[in-house]
């Protein structure tokens, strides 16, 4: 949480032009070997395509959090969270609570009934956040340290902890971010 006096930076509504900002953010908050394959998670198309459904959290200093989620266009009921990335200095100050709330919000207020993400299963920081946040872990076809875990979900070695929460607690909001 903020300490007194300080305030989180104001989430706004993602545009297309936030894009390559969005990738240079991934690039200095990672900075290790996964950043070239993190940066390929946040292709441009998901700001031309899902930006009303994404969000960004902005001060002074620039962009400083992002969450970058979509309307399902398969299931009526379902919303996906794709990629969320937070400046390792705002880190435990409550940020990503806020943007996966404000999140979950507008997704309840376009009839939404439940959001989905998925995460690697030695994302441990993921999976505790997850599930802090309320949702379930799906059932895979495999265990790996205990955790249900959908084996090559994304390819080849590729194996995934999947998630699903449901919404039906949460308040309907106008679909401005604030």
């Amino acid at each position: 949480m903020p300490s007194p006096g300080e305030s989180l930076p104001k989430l706004r509504q993602a545009h297309v032009s936030d894009h390559s900002t969005l990738v240079l953010c991934v690039q200095r908050w990672w900075g290790d070997s996964r950043t070239p394959e993190l940066s390929r998670l946040l292709p441009r198309l998901f700001l031309q395509y899902f930006a009303t459904t994404s969000l960004v959290a902005e001060d002074e200093q620039g962009i400083r959090a992002f969450l970058v989620g979509f309307h399902s266009a398969d299931d009526e009921r379902s919303a996906y969270i794709h990629f969320v990335g937070v400046d390792p200095r705002l880190r435990g100050r409550g940020l990503a609570r806020e943007l996966y709330s404000a999140f979950f919000r507008r997704a309840a207020a376009a009839g939404r009934r439940e959001v989905r993400a998925i995460t690697s299963p030695g994302n441990t920081g993921s999976l505790a956040f997850h599930r802090a946040m309320g949702f379930a872990l799906e059932e895979g076809n495999r265990r790996i340290d205990g955790l249900p875990v959908h084996t090559d979900y994304d390819g080849p070695g590729e194996h995934r902890v999947c998630f699903r929460k449901t919404l039906v607690d949460e308040p309907s909001a106008p679909a401005s971010t604030r």
